[in-house]
């Protein structure tokens, strides 16, 4: 008879989700489903505030990468100003952009995902974590508490504060940045270029192990969306739209993020409260896409730096066409770390950097604005609409995680096709799917992350709601 599989909750994520693995009557895997449990409501929330207030407000939205919505949110502004926001304003955005993207990634390399390569899928789960890996290997989890520090220290040196900074502000930001500040985090620079490739060279090497995981963990063609700029170099800040397919062949280019509406849908399912974004030319489900770091090395033809380069041209032979293997999203979240880190130290020595002007005036001209930037799970869009009195009257924010939604149902799909046996559950196959999602570093609320026994609760049931077998940790 047929069954249903509750994982119930996902751990080692950002946020709360739970997965179901259904079984057909012959006590086989028959597909699939990633539940996201949360409503926050944060577009209603928006509506009958006065737009200058939208940056403070949408970096509430997340605590791990609060930049972005920061970021996405004054563009907005910056549009419904109708300004040109100063050279010196730009690049501390993209500075600390830059830093937001280097602690996230570092949070999910070295914390959520890392346990597993070191640790073993098959391990035990209270030693599968961030204090098991420093048993493990504490060199490797020290490099990763110093990288996500030095990335926390410039967000906080520039935007104000680690968590939640709101100096970004329609029209640029509110301060200057002082020569002190850009040496403090100028000194930073070398310890983390050296752990960055540190462990990448680590990740390389670990690889070969994992034959069935990169085979099975989400591999699949799909089409690949990400920001480039307009010669087609990895761009975090502002730049084009890029999308190609599995083959790698550039489907659509240079196109206008301010109207990401005409070319990317949103549809809804009963059975989960995230979005089902999708490319419009191919429908749904049909136009699925993914986002993020895989996305992002796959549209670029390089990333603008030297080191970052070198691994890029590596990373896309391990494809005739897109990687489209979601395991190697780990791999990419790297790459993109040591990007970041060769740009810092690139922006840092950018005279405009320390300009005094870093904030146009101007009064509303827009009543309809879009800002959009690379979030470090993929592209970000908000899309605001104001009154003539520059109160919110309509907000859509497309997040990175919602784009990803209908690539990470397939993921555990045939993760858990490949994996489970129905009729002998184990920890370590649910862990794999599990993984599966954890590849894509889905970002589900502004979270917190268990650390120790982690809950979970598995029911088999049958047609009529009757537990067959239940498995329950923590």
């Amino acid at each position: 008879m047929s069954q249903r599989i509750l994982i119930n909750t996902v751990t080692r994520i950002e946020g709360h989700a739970k997965i179901s693995i259904y079984v057909d009557d012959a006590g086989e895997v028959s597909s699939a489903q990633f539940h996201v449990v949360e409503f926050r409501g944060f577009e209603k929330f928006c509506e009958g505030r006065p737009f200058h207030e939208m940056p403070g407000l949408m970096s509430r939205i997340c605590g791990i990468c609060p930049v972005s919505h920061v970021l996405a949110s004054s563009k907005a502004g910056d549009r419904l100003l109708g300004v040109e926001v100063p050279a010196a304003a730009v690049k501390q955005r993209r500075l600390v952009n830059l830093g937001q993207i280097l602690q996230s990634h570092a949070l999910s390399f070295f914390h959520l995902s890392s346990p597993d390569f070191l640790l073993g899928f098959d391990g035990d789960p209270e030693k599968r974590n961030l204090f098991g890996l420093i048993e493990q290997d504490a060199d490797l989890a020290r490099r990763g508490i110093r990288l996500r520090k030095f990335g926390q220290r410039i967000i906080e040196l520039v935007g104000g504060r680690k968590i939640h900074p709101s100096w970004s502000t329609p029209g640029g930001v509110m301060t200057q940045l002082s020569p002190e500040t850009r040496d403090e985090i100028a000194s930073g620079v070398p310890e983390a270029l050296e752990s960055v490739k540190f462990a990448l060279g680590k990740m390389k090497s670990l690889l070969d192990g994992f034959p069935a995981e990169i085979e099975h963990l989400g591999n699949f063609p799909s089409l690949f969306l990400g920001t480039v700029t307009e010669h087609g170099q990895l761009e975090f800040y502002d730049g084009v739209i890029r999308i190609v397919d599995a083959e790698g062949n550039i489907v659509a280019d240079g196109l206008d993020p301010l109207r990401y509406y005409t070319y990317i849908g949103e549809a809804s399912e009963e059975w989960s409260y995230m979005k089902f974004p999708y490319y419009k030319p191919l429908g749904y489900p049909g136009g699925m896409y993914r986002v993020g770091p895989l996305a992002r090395l796959n549209v670029c033809t390089a990333t603008g730096t030297p080191l970052a380069d070198r691994e890029l041209r590596e990373f896309k032979q391990r494809s005739r066409g897109a990687v489209c293997q979601s395991f190697h999203y780990h791999l990419a979240r790297l790459i993109e770390m040591l990007a970041c880190v060769e740009r810092i130290e690139e922006l840092l020595v950018d005279r405009d950097l320390l300009g005094k002007r870093v904030c146009a005036r101007a009064g509303q001209n827009r009543n309809e604005g879009v800002g959009s930037c690379e979030a470090p799970r993929g592209t970000l869009f908000h899309h605001y609409v104001v009154d003539d009195n520059g109160v919110m009257q309509k907000a859509n924010l497309l997040i990175a995680t919602g784009q990803n939604n209908l690539a990470m149902n397939k993921g555990v799909t045939q993760a858990a096709q490949r994996f489970v046996r129905p009729d002998a559950l184990t920890e370590g196959m649910l862990n794999r799917v599990e993984a599966c999602i954890r590849a894509f570093d889905p970002c589900l609320s502004c979270s917190t992350h268990a650390i120790g026994r982690m809950p979970l609760d598995i029911e088999v049931k049958n047609r009529r709601g009757e537990v067959l077998k239940r498995f329950r940790r923590g």
